[in-house]
C-alpha cells in the first residue's frame, strides 16, 4: 500500500464517518475513467501495450490501493490452475476439472471470509467471484475449440477457441481492471476481439449507398458519461438511504412501535436501499467498459452503435417488474447469461431436454457462488417457491384478464398488473432479507417481526393451487378460450425455461420430476434382482 494514498482516504473516512476502503473501491471506479481512455487511444497494432496496461493498473490497485498481496496469490491460483488444466489437458470432462477446481477454491475463499470476517475492509473475494465466471467461460471455451463446429451451437461457435491464447493476453483478459472488483464479467474472445480491434469492424453504408468498414473505437464518451453520472447518483441515494434503513433497526425495539403495514413499507426501502448501492456500483463499472471500448456491441438498424455488450442491471425494468422471472432477469444479467451458457445447458446431455439435474446443478452452483452464509441459500429456496406460486398465476389466473379469443388485454387488465406488481415487489422486499442479513438468527427476527408474511402468502397459495380450486379454474378457461389461445397456452405450460439466477421456473415439478425418476430406477433395479435370481435357479434344473 502506498502511504501517500491511504492517507487522505482515512482522514476523509474519519470526517464523513464512511468506511476506508470503501472510499478507495469507489474511488478505483472513478479513477478507471480516464485510465480507460487512455487505454483506448493505444494503438490497435499493438495488443501487447494494451494488455501491460491493463496488467500495470490493476497491480496498482490490488497492490497500490488495497495492499492485497494475499489477493495476488488468490488470483494467481485460479487463473494459473484454469489455464494449466485447459492447455495441457484434454477430453471431456476437461471443463468440468476446471469447474470444480476453481469453485472449490471460490469455496475456501467465503469460507475463509465467513469464519474471519472484518468489517468494513475490502478483500478479494468479489474479484474471484467475477474470474469465477471468466475462467470457467474460459474452459468451455478451448474445449469448444477442439470440436466439429457441427457439435455447437452458435452461441459456443462465437466464443469457440481453436488456440489457447498467449500467457500475455490471458492475464490482461483476467486483470482487466474496468471490471476487475465488480464485474461485468464477459468470454475471451470478446477481449480478444477488443484488445485487436477487430470487435469495431464495423458496416456502414456512405451517402452514396455503397458499403465500407470501418476499423476504430466509435466515440463513446457520451454513454460513458451517462452511466458515470447514473451510477453517481445511484451511491448518493444510498449514502443518504443507509443511514435510515439499516439491520440494527429492524432488530431494534423502536421497529416493534410501527404498525404491520409501516414494517412491510420498511422493509421494502431496506432492500431498495441495498438495491441502490449495486445499482452504482455496476453503472460505473459498466461505464469504465464503455469508455475503454469494451461496451461496444455492433450497431442498430440506424446504423448507430450500441454499448450493452456488458450491461449488467436495468434499474427500471426491475423496479416496475410485475413478476419473478421480469424482477430476476433485470438483476445481475451476466452471472445469467453464465448459468445459462456454462452450467443448465452443459449439464444437459447432449439430444435431450433440460431436466430437474440440470435445475439442481444450476441452483448449486448459483448459491456456492453467492458464498456460504445460511442467509443465501434461504433466499434462494424461499424465491423458488415464489417463482412456482408466480407460474401458476401466470397460467390460470392471468387469462380471465385476457378476451378469450384474441389473448389481448381487457380493462381489468390494468388492475391484475397493479397487484402484480405489489406482490413481486414487497414479496422480494421479504425474499431478500436473508441475502443481505446473512446470518439464520436475525433473518428469522426481521421475518417474524413482520408476521412472515412471506411465507404465509406462499403457504396459502400453494394449497390453494393444490386443492379442487385449481381444477375449476382450468375447467372454466377450457369454456371461455379459443383452440387458438389453449393450444398456444399448452405450448408454454410444457415450455421449460432454463433457470434465472439459478431459481428453477417450477421447483415443484423438478421435485415431482425428479421423485419419478427414483421410483423409476428402483423399480427397474427390483426388477432386475427379482429376474437375476430366478435364472441362475433354473440354470442347474436345465442341465439335469
Amino acid at each position: 500500500m502506498l502511504q501517500i494514498i491511504d492517507t487522505p482516504f482515512a482522514a476523509l473516512a474519519k470526517a464523513i464517518g464512511a468506511g476506508k476502503d470503501e472510499l478507495k473501491l469507489i474511488f478505483t471506479f472513478l479513477l478507471s475513467y480516464p485510465l480507460a481512455g487512455v487505454l483506448k487511444r493505444l494503438p490497435d497494432s499493438s495488443p501487447a501495450q494494451k494488455n501491460l496496461f491493463i496488467i500495470a493498473v490493476s497491480l496498482f490497485y490490488i497492490i497500490g490501493v488495497f495492499d492485497l498481496w494475499g489477493g495476488i496469490r488468490t488470483l494467481f491460483i485460479s487463473s494459473a490452475g484454469a489455464y494449466i488444466i485447459a492447455s495441457r489437458i484434454s477430453g471431456p470432462y476437461m471443463p468440468w476439472i476446471g469447474f470444480v477446481f476453481l469453485m472449490g477454491h471460490m469455496f475456501y475463499s467465503h469460507m475463509y471470509r465467513q469464519l474471519r470476517p472484518v468489517d468494513g475492509e475490502i478483500d478479494i473475494t468479489g474479484a474471484q467471484m467475477v474470474l469465477v465466471m471468466k475462467l470457467t467461460a474460459f474452459c468451455w471455451n478451448v474445449h469448444d475449440g477442439r470440436l466439429p463446429e457441427s457439435e455447437l451451437n452458435e452461441v459456443q461457435k462465437d466464443r469457440a477457441l481453436k488456440q489457447v491464447p498467449s500467457i500475455l493476453d490471458y492475464t490482461g483478459y483476467v486483470l482487466y481492471f474496468p471490471s476487475l472488483f465488480a464485474g461485468p464479467s464477459f468470454d475471451f474472445s470478446e477481449y480478444r476481439k477488443y484488445i485487436d480491434g477487430t470487435m469495431f469492424n464495423v458496416s456502414v453504408i456512405d451517402k452514396k449507398g455503397a458499403t465500407k468498414t470501418k476499423r476504430r473505437i466509435p466515440s463513446s464518451s457520451k454513454p460513458a458519461t451517462f452511466k458515470a453520472i447514473q451510477g453517481l447518483l445511484w451511491i448518493g441515494l444510498f449514502m443518504q438511504l443507509s443511514a435510515m434503513y439499516t439491520e440494527d433497526f429492524a432488530q431494534g425495539p423502536e421497529f416493534l412501535k410501527y404498525s404491520f403495514f409501516r414494517r412491510c413499507w420498511w422493509l421494502f426501502m431496506f432492500g431498495f436501499t441495498a438495491r441502490t448501492k449495486y445499482y452504482g456500483v455496476w453503472m460505473l463499472t459498466e461505464g469504465a467498459c464503455i469508455l475503454s471500448g469494451l461496451g461496444f456491441n455492433g450497431v442498430d438498424e440506424n446504423k448507430k452503435p450500441k454499448w450493452d455488450r456488458v450491461t449488467n442491471v436495468d434499474p427500471i425494468a426491475l423496479e416496475g417488474a410485475q413478476n419473478t422471472r421480469a424482477y430476476l432477469e433485470a438483476w445481475n444479467m451476466n452471472t445469467n447469461k453464465w448459468l445459462k451458457n456454462y452450467v443448465y445447458l452443459r449439464v444437459t446431455p447432449k439430444g435431450r431436454k433440460p431436466g430437474f439435474r440440470s435445475s439442481l446443478a444450476t441452483f448449486a452452483t448459483s448459491a456456492l457462488w453467492h458464498g456460504t452464509a445460511p442467509g443465501y441459500y434461504m433466499a434462494f429456496i424461499t424465491a423458488s417457491f415464489a417463482q412456482t406460486i408466480a407460474k401458476y398465476f401466470r397460467r390460470h389466473v392471468r387469462p380471465f384478464f385476457l378476451t378469450a379469443d384474441a389473448g389481448l388485454p381487457k380493462p381489468s387488465k390494468k388492475f391484475y398488473d397493479i397487484f402484480c406488481w405489489f406482490a413481486t415487489q414487497f414479496g422480494f422486499s421479504y425474499i431478500v432479507v436473508p441475502f443481505l442479513v446473512l446470518d439464520f438468527k436475525p433473518t428469522i427476527t426481521i421475518w417474524s417481526r413482520t408476521m412472515y408474511y412471506g411465507h404465509v402468502i406462499i403457504a396459502i397459495a400453494m394449497a390453494f393451487f393444490s386443492s379442487p380450486a385449481k381444477g375449476m379454474l382450468i375447467r372454466t378457461l377450457k369454456k371461455r378460450t379459443s383452440r387458438a389461445q389453449a393450444k398456444k397456452q399448452e405450448e408454454e405450460d410444457s415450455l421449460r425455461r432454463e433457470p434465472t439466477l439459478g431459481l428453477s421456473d417450477d421447483p415443484i415439478h423438478d421435485i415431482e420430476e425428479m421423485e419419478a425418476e427414483i421410483r423409476a430406477e428402483v423399480a427397474r433395479r427390483r426388477g432386475s434382482s427379482v429376474s437375476g435370481p430366478r435364472v441362475r435357479l433354473n440354470m442347474p434344473s436345465t442341465k439335469q
